[in-house]
């Protein structure tokens, strides 16, 4: 089934739903029980997540070159808005999905509650929490197709999960589970988010911190060598953030054998530093983690929580 733009409801599709004006078209398309308006909301939603998929892509690459500014960032931001209705209108596919899974609900509303979704503060959030939703919803039919069979739930979709993910998270995670649920293990933190945790600040490993001769430092995590490290050193340019304001400086930053030693070191920080007690304590879900880690000092960047929270959940919850 192909969906075509059709110019439903309004001229609808001539907006783009992270507007507010859209977004208020949006949340009234889909409380119509009609499949016109269930197709222009389902296009909707893969713009919105086309945007976010941009907006991802756009935040893991470094963005303080010497022609980039505020100004430059607001235009690239509008293009990507731009260039995410244009992908939805020849389709990817996720609207076909979301059709599919909404028409077999009776009640639009209960399957797509846009309006619980009202107080986040941007498209992005309201297409993560749609996303989210459809995702419980198929791992409960999971459960229940597994559970006729006599079968466990988790042996049966791990595999699954993995497939659908895209390349280079794959590969993350298949050379570095191992060591993350080890470093799990000693701290009770979910492997995921470890992961997610070394892909932010690595950026997926393609910005690891390397000494000046190209040696790698194995530092996943960018662990700083503080006064009380006595193992080997690199240092490297990082962006801190002093008073709200990003700054370039050289620091020194802790440096292993190997990836394993990096995890490892990570667990034993987490574990034994009191600063991060909390974080072990209030580690149920990806969004208290990230905040319990910028709360307790890990990064200077003010957006570093919410960065987190996005990666975990949208790399390595599906």
């Amino acid at each position: 089934m192909k969906i075509e733009n059709n110019g439903l409801s309004n001229g609808l599709s001539g907006q783009f739903a992270v507007d507010a004006k859209g977004m208020g078209e949006l949340r009234r398309a889909a409380q119509q029980n009609s499949p016109d308006a269930l197709k222009e909301t389902a296009w909707q939603f893969e713009a919105l997540f086309m945007n976010m998929v941009m907006k991802s892509m756009r935040q893991a690459t470094p963005q303080d070159g010497v022609f980039d500014s505020e100004q430059s960032r607001m235009y690239t931001a509008m293009l990507d808005q731009q260039i995410s209705q244009n992908l939805a209108k020849r389709g990817v596919g996720l609207a076909d999905v979301l059709v599919r899974q909404l028409s077999s609900t009776a009640n639009i509303q209960q399957a797509m509650p846009l309006e619980q979704a009202s107080g986040a503060s941007s498209g992005l959030e309201i297409a993560e929490q749609i996303a989210a939703r459809m995702a419980e919803s198929r791992s409960a039919a999971k459960d229940t197709q597994v559970k006729d069979k006599g079968l466990a739930a988790t042996d049966v979709d791990k595999p699954a999960r993995r497939s659908s993910r895209p390349a280079h998270v794959r590969d993350f995670q298949e050379r570095l589970a191992s060591h993350a649920e080890e470093a799990s293990r000693t701290t009770g933190i979910p492997a995921k988010f470890m992961l997610g945790q070394a892909a932010l600040e690595s950026g997926w490993g393609k910005r690891e911190i390397v000494a000046a001769d190209g040696t790698r430092s194995h530092n996943l995590f960018g662990i700083k060598a503080t006064s009380g490290w006595k193992g080997k050193v690199v240092e490297a340019v990082t962006t801190e953030y002093i008073n709200g304001m990003p700054q370039r400086r050289v620091e020194k930053f802790r440096a292993y054998d190997s990836y394993a030693d990096a995890f490892r070191d990570y667990a034993r920080m987490l574990s034994k530093n009191p600063r991060y007690e909390r974080v072990i304590a209030n580690a149920q879900d990806a969004t208290s983690f990230a905040q319990g880690l910028q709360r307790a000092g890990y990064a200077t960047d003010p957006q570093y929580a919410a960065k987190l929270s996005r990666l975990i959940k949208t790399s390595f919850s599906v």
